[in-house]
């Protein structure tokens, strides 16, 4: 047994993982949790499927501009386009200075809605690495 924390929103509910030949077996609410005391709402409840699912996407798909199919991509074929997307929008839409000439340093050209799912440690590294980007338009569904 493991234990964890449900992913499906801010809350944090614990969860008791039991495993059985590799494969996760079960996964309940952790009574040991002060958050939630061994409850789970039907989605945490639903957790299992989240990893057992025979109909869980288990490879990256990419479907190409005005193409009717989907293809798989291997994951540095798939992380090098995004990282050759975001540079582009930075690059196209750059601003170094306004019209009065004072300093802006930024780009509207990228923004980032984080989920609700999102811990307070990854809302934290998205902030920095889209702030370094020179984004200024980042927000948080948990925040809304």
């Amino acid at each position: 047994m493991a234990r964890s924390v449900c992913p499906y929103c801010a809350v944090g509910c614990g969860q008791r993982v039991f495993v059985k030949d590799g494969k996760v077996s079960q996964i309940e609410g952790d009574p040991d949790s002060p958050i939630s005391r061994g409850r789970l709402c039907p989605k945490g409840s639903a957790s299992l499927s989240l990893v057992n699912s025979d109909r869980r996407q288990r490879h990256i798909l990419y479907r190409r501009p005005y193409a009717t199919e989907w293809e798989q991509l291997d994951l540095e074929t798939a992380m090098d386009m995004i990282a050759d997307r975001v540079l582009a929008a930075r690059d196209a839409t750059w601003e170094d200075h306004d019209s009065a000439g004072r300093p802006l340093n930024r780009t509207l050209g990228i923004s980032s809605l984080g989920g609700a799912t999102l811990d307070n440690e990854e809302n934290y590294l998205i902030k920095k690495l889209f702030t370094a980007l020179g984004a200024i338009q980042i927000e948080n569904q948990a925040r809304i």
